[in-house]
């Protein structure tokens, strides 16, 4: 099984995303209901790496925060455009979280990650390269940004692979502290 640690965008943070969702020839957009922050991809796991994983994740204490979308850009492999995301303003908060995510990580027999992290929501995948009009597409929405939202969870999350594209599960939610926790 594909796992991988996220966190869930409210309903009305996704539905601001996917009004953003057209526009490119040869955009593969991702759907609503998976629209999410990653903050660790873990990859294939057996049940026993599973347990562990959740062990580690659940024993993560840390507080509630807020995080704002902030600008769109594009992530490129061998100088084609393979990716459109929205951003997310970096905070030490976040970084934080996301560390201690990797150290859980780390705790339950998975290597560390390779990549340097970027706080980002996946919009669209592009199979052979996104064509010309990416260009205005990001010039029209280049002052993207949402308000500030909460963040009070985040999520184990199993990844189907079909041929419509991949289908998120989460497998198990961890809860950050609120006032008065």
């Amino acid at each position: 099984m594909r796992l991988f640690v996220a966190i869930g965008l409210p309903v009305y943070i996704r539905q601001t995303l996917s009004s953003l969702q057209g526009g490119i020839q040869g955009a593969r957009w991702v759907d609503g209901d998976n629209l999410h922050l990653t903050l660790r991809f873990v990859g294939d796991a057996d049940g026993g790496q599973l347990r562990d994983l959740d062990t580690e994740l659940s024993d993560i204490e840390f507080p509630a925060l807020e995080a704002t979308l902030a600008g769109l850009g594009t992530f490129e492999r061998r100088h084609r455009v393979h990716m459109l995301w929205a951003g997310i303003e970096t905070s030490p908060a976040l970084l934080e979280l996301r560390a201690r995510v990797e150290a859980a990580v780390m705790r339950a027999g998975f290597g560390p990650e390779k990549r340097k992290f970027k706080a980002h929501v996946t919009l669209a995948r592009f199979r052979h390269g996104a064509g010309p009009d990416i260009g205005d597409y990001l010039e029209a929405n280049n002052i993207f940004a949402s308000g500030v939202f909460p963040i009070d969870s985040f999520s184990l999350y199993l990844s189907h692979l079909n041929r419509d594209g991949p289908k998120y599960e989460a497998l198990f939610t961890y809860e950050l502290m609120t006032m008065g926790d």
